[in-house]
């Protein structure tokens, strides 16, 4: 993994607002940067179906959805462009509405919603939820196997075997090492999503499995000793060791962000679908032309010239992450499309791997980029993960739980307030429509949407009229 691509990682999953404070702290210090104020229109996705989605760019020719490489090993000496010294420095966003965020999102709600998504059958959900119970707030597994199975009991009787298969199975889960009983497992997870053939892999997990000590007191030359490794060997297998989080779950409990700032804007423009990056909130950089053909061959400028390096791959990084966003973005617009024109009762239903696969990016990057990124619509700003949801059986197989929800609602909203119908009532009405839920199903949404039960709707009803004039 090499340090261009761990950042470009890092910044993908970074909000705006803390992107923002990345982006001021690299123009405060690297001399190198700038900021650049393109003349044209911001970099846009316009969909037009069945016709594959355009990406509308200040280049002549507009270019193909499928044809935007978003691969990291791009050349970076060709991301600098054409500027003058003179280009402020720091920004100010411009003309952004700011909305309170009230979300305050768990470790715990998140991996439950990961879960919720992988459509497992009702014991492995159960012995899964047990699981995730077990997680500390930092990532890690804190129950034995044999504890999980004595909390599960006598509801549900398991085996050791079985509670370790769901234990691994919840490892795979975002962010990468969770569910790890210790910090040796815990890096190996993590390493285990690289590529086999990354250089140092192999090096890395060995070290990982034995020698974390050794690596924190930084005794480099008796690992070198002990494994017989190169210098180059061993800086590329600690690069990867120190690139792993030690607490994962840090990633997801951090504190909430005080405003949303939505991270692309969806519009319909002359009967097309459009998504646009909000520049506004994240502003385009490019290299000073003026310092960067000042530098000299000899060894005076090392320092300006290490500073042009670094700039040139941030603005790489930036443009890896304003491309996966769009490509993100424009394929949930395709998917959802029948929502955004027709309201939640349309939403079809969507897991992170069908996104993954019209892509072509691993289902880990997908999550990255759905937490904590935000899309303003015609029917308002709503975080990525929003659009996601599991699928419920149904006659037309279109049914998603979100779709559930606003159509158990809408039949609660049009019941007769003196008569309100019970959770029965609503699975049979719906099992009409052609969708299969249970009794406890409809019981779950309804509580899940803050609404009592049929009972407590009579009663507040009675002393509506009670109380009226």
């Amino acid at each position: 993994m090499t340090p261009q691509l761990q950042q470009a990682i890092r910044l993908l999953q970074l909000p705006i607002m803390d992107l923002q404070t990345q982006i001021q702290e690299a123009l405060d210090e690297n001399v190198m940067l700038e900021i650049d104020e393109p003349e044209t229109d911001p970099t846009a996705y316009s969909l037009d179906s069945p016709e594959p989605a355009v990406l509308e760019t200040n280049a002549e020719t507009p270019v193909r959805l499928d044809e935007v490489n978003v691969a990291p090993e791009t050349d970076w000496a060709d991301t600098q462009t054409a500027g003058t010294s003179d280009t402020q420095t720091s920004f100010e966003p411009r003309g952004i509405v700011e909305y309170a965020d009230r979300s305050e999102e768990t470790l715990l709600d998140h991996l439950l919603w990961q879960l919720e998504l992988e459509n497992l059958d009702p014991r492995t959900t159960a012995i899964g939820q047990a699981v995730i119970d077990a997680i500390n707030e930092g990532g890690y597994l804190m129950d034995k196997p044999e504890m999980i199975r004595e909390t599960l009991a006598p509801d549900l009787e398991s085996s050791i075997d079985e509670i370790e298969a769901v234990i691994k199975l919840v490892q795979r889960l975002d962010p990468s090492g969770v569910g790890a009983r210790s910090v040796s497992e815990c890096v190996l997870l993590q390493l285990d999503q690289l590529d086999p053939s990354t250089p140092g892999l192999d090096l890395a997990c060995a070290i990982a499995r034995e020698h974390l000590a050794l690596v924190a007191a930084q005794r480099i030359s008796t690992l070198r000793r002990r494994f017989r490794a190169s210098d180059e060997d061993l800086n590329n297998a600690l690069l990867l060791v120190r690139a792993c989080h030690p607490r994962p779950g840090d990633s997801i409990n951090a504190p909430a962000a005080e405003y949303v700032i939505p991270d692309v804007y969806v519009r319909r423009n002359d009967g097309i679908w459009v998504v646009e990056l909000n520049t506004s909130a994240a502003p385009q950089l490019r290299v000073n032309q003026t310092y960067a053909g000042s530098l000299g061959r000899d060894g005076e400028y090392d320092t300006l010239r290490t500073q042009l390096q670094e700039a040139k791959w941030l603005i790489r990084s930036l443009e890896i992450r304003n491309e996966t966003l769009l490509k993100v973005a424009a394929t949930i617009v395709q998917k959802q499309t029948d929502f955004l024109e027709r309201g939640e009762e349309y939403m079809r239903p969507m897991v992170l791997r069908d996104v993954a696969e019209a892509i072509g990016m691993h289902e880990s990057t997908v999550s990255r980029v759905t937490t904590n990124k935000y899309m303003h619509t015609p029917r308002g700003i709503s975080e990525f993960r929003f659009f996601f949801s599991s699928h419920l059986v149904s006659d037309d197989d279109q049914q998603s739980s979100t779709a559930v929800r606003a159509k158990i609602r809408k039949l609660i909203s049009t019941e007769n307030p003196m008569k309100p119908l019970s959770d029965n009532q609503i699975a049979k009405l719906l099992s009409e429509d052609g969708i299969k839920v249970a009794r406890r199903t409809v019981a779950k949404y309804r509580e899940v949407m803050k609404i009592v039960s049929s009972g407590g709707r009579k009663r507040a009803d009675r002393l509506q009229r009670r109380t009226s004039p």
